[in-house]
């Protein structure tokens, strides 16, 4: 077998083979950052052209309470700390009619998990904004979440999901994932799911018809070796459902955390890893630069470094500004797409499931009456 080498490793990306692990590694330890760059832009194009994706969404994190105490974490609350707060359906619902006058096409909810509240309360955080607005695509809870769903009701997976659906859910974020390696895992979270039980609660996601993303935090106690590995465990179940719609590589937060000696990525670091994903993860359509965590620069370099999609509009988001994300809370479309055009792309409005969203011009979407605020 030949050596890996940066020689071999463009022959296949040229020809559309399939990296291994080793190459995987390979690229962290190579020390041209432009050349592996060049080589996710090949995939990135071959996939996705000159396009690059936003939508306009408001993310929602109903409670910052949480039963678990996961090292990195710099949102959750005790019961009675000082910071804990649950949202009432009054304050669900504003959350929602600002989306909707916006012209919000997704939600975005995740939060802790309060163990004081029963499946119930959950399921009826998607039922009132779905009847109030059913146009609006909820992207809820993690796998984490569904988890402690089924812990609270003994139910299966497969019926959790099924309840959910029913009340308005529409696809699965990736949170949760952090680091798939049992290692490092145990290390940074762990009481909560495990890896094999988040692959299997995507699993049966995508069984039931649910499009899931992917994520994976790194730059804290991970090395290369576990990252890859957790590329190609994501790889080998989209191998098998085809289920997975985007990979988002989230950069670890240390401030306000318990690892907050850890120092932040660094932007060759956020780079270099979200051109590995894109190389690795060859049947995932779509890799994610998540402004939010990276920083709007970095952001918009990632999009010649593999990345096709820069996130949306997220407004209200808590979780990594919590942790230290000195990034804005919003962008507006015309910030967003002005972003993307600086980087030499054509940006393009998508929903949730990256259906094209067509809109007039006075911003109106067609066929339904929401107007986007820019």
């Amino acid at each position: 077998m030949a050596a890996t080498s940066i020689n071999t490793i463009r022959e296949k990306v040229e020809a559309g083979e399939r990296l291994s692990a080793e190459e995987g590694v390979y690229l962290y330890e190579y020390d041209n950052l432009l050349e592996v760059g060049e080589l996710a832009n090949i995939v990135r194009e071959r996939k996705n052209g000159n396009y690059a994706y936003y939508n306009i969404n408001t993310h929602l994190n109903p409670t910052n309470i949480c039963v678990y105490r996961c090292k990195f974490c710099a949102f959750r609350s005790d019961l009675r700390g000082p910071r804990g707060y649950l949202m009432d359906d009054d304050q669900i619902l504003e959350r929602a009619r600002g989306a909707h006058e916006r012209g919000a096409t997704e939600m975005h909810i995740v939060g802790g998990l309060h163990h004081m509240k029963q499946f119930d309360w959950y399921k009826n955080i998607l039922q009132v904004i779905h009847n109030a607005y059913p146009e609006i695509h909820l992207k809820a809870f993690t796998a984490v979440e569904i988890d402690w769903f089924t812990r609270i009701t003994k139910l299966s997976i497969r019926e959790v999901l099924t309840e959910l659906k029913e009340v308005g859910l529409g696809s699965l974020p990736g949170g949760g994932a952090e680091i798939f390696h049992e290692d490092v895992r145990g290390e940074i979270c762990e009481h909560k799911a495990d890896s094999d039980r988040w692959i299997e609660i995507h699993r049966t996601a995508h069984e039931l018809g649910l499009h899931t993303t992917a994520t994976m935090l790194y730059g804290h106690l991970e090395k290369p070796i576990h990252r890859v590995d957790h590329m190609i465990r994501l790889r080998n179940l989209q191998d098998e459902t085809g289920g997975f719609q985007t990979f988002i590589p989230l950069a670890f937060h240390p401030e306000n955390t318990n690892m907050s000696s850890i120092r932040k990525p660094s932007g060759q670091m956020d780079l270099r890893t979200m051109a590995i994903s894109r190389l690795m993860l060859d049947n995932f359509p779509h890799v994610k630069a998540y402004w939010i965590m990276l920083g709007i620069g970095i952001a918009q370099v990632a999009l010649s470094f593999g990345a096709d999609d820069l996130d949306g509009t997220v407004v209200h988001e808590l979780i990594y500004h919590d942790a230290g994300a000195q990034t804005p809370e919003a962008l507006t479309v015309t910030q967003i797409r002005r972003l993307i055009e600086e980087a030499g792309r054509i940006p393009v409005e998508r929903d949730t499931l990256y259906n094209r969203v067509e809109r007039d011009a006075e911003g109106w979407r067609k066929g339904e009456r929401i107007l986007v605020a820019n």
